[in-house]
């Protein structure tokens, strides 16, 4: 036992050492967007701007005890609180998508200009009113984050509109931060071990990132280190396997910010992937083979597995990087069948 301990020990000291390391440098923290990319003159059509709230309220909707069953009524009030929000999502992530595939300069203006209003408003950096619209919060983050990041470089960001946009970042990451920090504090399984907290990891690690705050950044990273150790021998999670019907689908929705942490991580100078044994690599094994076949889920749940009916972004993207450093016929035959790979919350379209 004491030399199990001493093991235990010595892992975590050379991952600390590891990431001290990574972290010595003085270069500004990387994206996994950071790629040169030549502006040109193409049209591109900007919606105009929309009134964000500043304080939020939303519903929870998934009531049973393993919080997998949508009542009706309730989502679509849900539904129709966040639709603003979402929409203008949406259009801030197709713009700064459309200069990353374009290079137009005119998308990247309007994503600029599309974040830029939605800071002075200081959209949802007010009171968030329970914890989905804290959830909300985060996954609007991320989203949000990520297109000031892929067009950051554009030349097209003044001064003014970076300290503006990215100051506001932060301000959304700290408050989604303490809300984990605090929901970790107490005993017992919670949101602060789940998906969620690699959400708000993956959504902190942009806003770290387009802010150059280490701590802000290794506080993101060690989200990704609390998820990788709730990962089981078989490739589980154990929080998303008591979701009954939504058990694959919440094991999918915890690996794609963690493969996203991981690429943070890797642009960085961390060797993420392979943290705690390659544990990341069990558990996208265990999601691929439930991707093919949800059968190992039905038999550990009792339940079929509520799925869509094709693949869609937030089940995928996270292949795209993963497979160009990682190449897999299996998971790339997956990427293949997946009609396409924007989802939103992860800010657009993966890194190419």
């Amino acid at each position: 036992m004491r030399h199990a301990s001493r093991s235990v020990w010595i892992v975590a000291l050379v991952s600390f050492l590891l990431t001290l390391r990574a972290f010595a440098s003085d270069a500004p923290l990387r994206s996994p967007w950071d790629n040169p990319i030549t502006a040109n003159e193409s049209a591109f059509s900007c919606p105009a701007t929309s009134p964000l709230p500043r304080d939020f309220a939303t519903n929870s909707y998934l009531l049973d005890p393993q919080h997998s069953i949508p009542d009706p009524l309730l989502l679509q009030a849900h539904k129709e609180s966040v639709a603003l929000i979402q929409d203008f999502s949406r259009a801030v992530v197709k713009a700064a998508d459309a200069f990353q595939t374009k290079g137009s300069r005119a998308a990247a203006e309007c994503a600029v200009s599309l974040l830029e209003a939605a800071a002075n408003q200081g959209a949802l950096a007010g009171r968030m009113d329970g914890h989905q619209a804290v959830y909300e919060q985060g996954s609007n983050l991320g989203a949000w984050a990520i297109a000031f990041l892929k067009v950051r470089s554009s030349g097209v960001v003044s001064d003014e509109q970076s300290r503006t946009i990215t100051g506001w970042l932060r301000q959304l990451a700290n408050a989604n931060r303490a809300y984990y920090d605090a929901r970790r504090l107490r005993p017992g399984p919670n949101d602060g071990y789940s998906h969620h907290l690699y959400w708000a990891g993956f959504a902190v690690a942009a806003a770290a990132v387009a802010n150059d705050d280490r701590a802000l950044f290794q506080w993101a990273m060690d989200t990704y280190g609390q998820g990788l150790s709730d990962i089981r021998e078989d490739g589980t999670l154990p929080i998303e396997m008591n979701r009954g019907q939504l058990a694959l689908h919440s094991h999918l929705y915890a690996l794609a910010p963690l493969v996203m942490l991981a690429e943070f991580g890797e642009v960085n100078g961390m060797g993420l992937y392979a943290e705690h044994d390659s544990a990341i690599g069990r558990l996208i094994a265990r999601c691929v083979d439930g991707l093919e076949d949800p059968g190992f889920f039905q038999q550990q749940t009792g339940v079929e597995q509520a799925m869509p009916a094709e693949i869609e972004p937030w089940e995928i993207s996270w292949a795209k990087p993963y497979t160009r450093r990682f190449p897999n016929p299996k998971i790339s035959a997956l990427l293949a069948k997946a009609p396409r790979l924007n989802y939103t919350m992860l800010g657009g379209l993966p890194p190419a």
